[in-house]
């Protein structure tokens, strides 16, 4: 690395480029906080971290989001509903909360935000498209507020 990369760069105490994080919040951890977590790190290209995670989280992600992200191109294999804590909010620069309401624990000095959208459990194929273009154009917006120099991809719904 070298000087210009450091000053352009800066580095947490670990050594590792210091990059936002964001933890998207939902009741279940298996559509919205999952389909939110999915499009962040496919558009981000590795400038935010993101995290998602449940007040109460499920067994698994709802098949009906796996299936439609799957069709857009996006891997959802590895995605398993997780736990939300206080520690998981610390270490976040945000949290972003989809339908947990006042269960998602407050951690002062991070920034909340809430996104009101549709629960995508149990809907249909085109409700759930639906949903996952609210929550694609919310994530471009959040990336350029958070990256404001980021090259974003091409939309994953435009490619479908």
């Amino acid at each position: 690395m070298t000087d210009t990369d450091l000053a352009t760069s800066p580095e947490t105490e670990t050594g590792q480029p210091d990059v936002p994080q964001v933890v998207f919040a939902c009741i279940r951890n298996g559509g919205r906080s999952v389909i939110s977590r999915v499009l962040t790190e496919h558009y981000a290209g590795g400038r935010v971290r993101a995290l998602s995670a449940g007040t109460q989280p499920g067994e698994h992600i709802h098949a009906e989001v796996a299936e439609v992200l799957e069709k857009l191109g996006l891997d959802t294999s590895a995605e398993q509903p997780k736990l939300l804590t206080r520690e998981t909010i610390a270490t976040s620069t945000m949290a972003i909360t989809l339908g947990c309401g006042e269960e998602c624990p407050y951690v002062p000095g991070v920034k909340y935000i809430d996104w009101p959208v549709s629960d995508p459990g149990g809907q249909d194929e085109a409700t759930v498209r639906t949903i996952i273009a609210d929550i694609d154009g919310r994530v471009r917006n959040l990336l350029i507020e958070l990256v404001p120099d980021i090259d974003l991809p091409a939309s994953v719904l435009d490619q479908a």
